[in-house]
């Protein structure tokens, strides 16, 4: 544990803190199909998230479960059904996944404007 950052902990802001959690290209989808979605399983996610490796997949989830953001449930069947839901606290995510949407939406409006006036 770095004392350098004057905070006694690793992040040196809570910003540094919330990515260290959601960063990436991959877990803030995974968290908001969780959020649509009360259950999915490994396979729907997959299916669900275009241009993730099962490999990535498996780790991302692995790192959401260790940071409490993700159940895992896995039931004793031939083959084993793997389901993945949030947990109370990954569902206190919430808000700043709907504001990463609404700021998208607004991005992608914004960019395709400036496309349309360079052509």
């Amino acid at each position: 544990m770095s004392e350098e950052n004057g905070y006694g902990h690793p992040y040196g802001c809570s910003v540094e803190a919330t990515l260290s959690v959601i960063g990436g290209r991959w877990k803030s989808i995974i968290i908001f199909l969780l959020l649509q979605n009360e259950v999915l399983r490994f396979g729907e996610l997959r299916r669900k998230i275009e241009g993730i490796t099962q490999r990535m997949l498996t780790n991302q989830l692995r790192e959401l479960e260790a940071d409490r953001i993700i159940d895992r449930t896995v039931y004793a069947e031939v083959p084993p059904r793997v389901e993945y839901t949030l947990t109370d606290y990954g569902r206190s995510l919430e808000p700043i996944m709907l504001a990463m949407r609404d700021w998208g939406a607004e991005h992608m409006h914004v960019a395709q404007a400036e496309e349309d006036t360079e052509d």
